[in-house]
C-alpha cells in the first residue's frame, strides 16, 4: 500500500521547486542580455543556477519556453507596479517615468528588452509575436491617454494621438539604447526620465 506524502512534504517541495524556477528566471534574463537570445544555451543558464542541464529542462522544457516565461515575468513585474502607481494617483506620465527609474536601477533588464526586441524583428525568432503584441498593446495604450488629453484640451493642436503614441514609445525604447551604451562612455549617462518629461511637454499645451 502507498502512502501519500505529508501535505508539509509536498509544500516544501512545490517551495523548492518554485525557488528554483525563479533562480532560472533570473539567471536567464542575465545571460540572454548578455549575450543574446540566440548565442545564449540552456546549459550556460543551468550552470549559473548550479543544477544539470535535464534539471532545467524539469522546470522549462525548451528555450522558447523559457524565454518566454523570462518576458511574462518582464512584464508582470512593470504592468503591475505602473498599475499600482496609477491606483495611488500618479498621473499617467508620472506612472511611466518611475517605471523608467525603476528599470535604471536594473540595467540587466534593460539590456535584456533592448537585445531581444533587436533580434525578434527576424519573423522566425520565438519571440517576434510578443513583441508585436507588446507594441501594439503599449502604443494602444497610449493612443487612449492621449486622446482623453485631446478632449480635456491638454494636447496642442494637430498632434494626433496614434502619432503622438509612437513618438512617446520611440523616445523611450531610443533613450535605453543611448543609456546603455552610455554605461563606459566619458561623458554623464542620460537621464532617461527627464528626457520623457521634456519629450512629453512638446506634444502638450502649457
Amino acid at each position: 500500500m502507498t502512502t501519500e506524502a505529508p501535505t508539509s512534504a509536498r509544500s516544501g517541495g512545490y517551495a523548492k521547486g518554485r525557488a528554483t524556477r525563479e533562480e532560472i528566471l533570473d539567471a536567464a534574463m542575465q545571460v540572454f542580455g548578455e549575450v543574446g537570445y540566440r548565442t545564449a544555451s540552456l546549459r550556460e543558464v543551468a550552470a549559473r543556477v548550479g543544477i544539470s542541464h535535464p534539471g532545467l529542462l524539469h522546470h522549462f522544457s525548451s528555450k522558447a519556453v523559457l524565454l518566454a516565461a523570462v518576458l511574462e515575468r518582464r512584464d508582470e513585474v512593470d504592468d503591475a507596479a505602473f498599475e499600482a502607481d496609477l491606483a495611488a494617483g500618479y498621473d499617467y506620465v508620472d506612472a511611466m517615468v518611475r517605471v523608467i527609474e525603476r528599470n535604471a536601477s536594473r540595467p540587466g533588464i534593460v539590456e535584456l528588452f533592448a537585445t531581444l526586441s533587436a533580434e525578434a524583428t527576424s519573423p522566425d525568432h520565438p519571440a517576434h509575436a510578443y513583441f508585436q503584441a507588446r507594441y501594439r498593446r503599449v502604443v494602444d495604450a497610449g493612443r487612449a491617454e492621449f486622446e482623453r488629453r485631446r478632449v480635456a484640451g491638454e494636447l496642442r493642436p494637430g498632434v494626433d494621438p496614434l502619432t503622438a503614441a509612437r513618438l512617446t514609445v520611440a523616445v523611450m525604447d531610443g533613450m535605453q539604447i543611448q543609456w546603455l551604451l552610455s554605461a563606459d562612455a566619458p561623458e554623464p549617462r542620460p537621464d532617461m526620465a527627464t528626457t520623457l518629461r521634456a519629450h512629453v511637454a512638446t506634444l502638450l499645451t502649457d
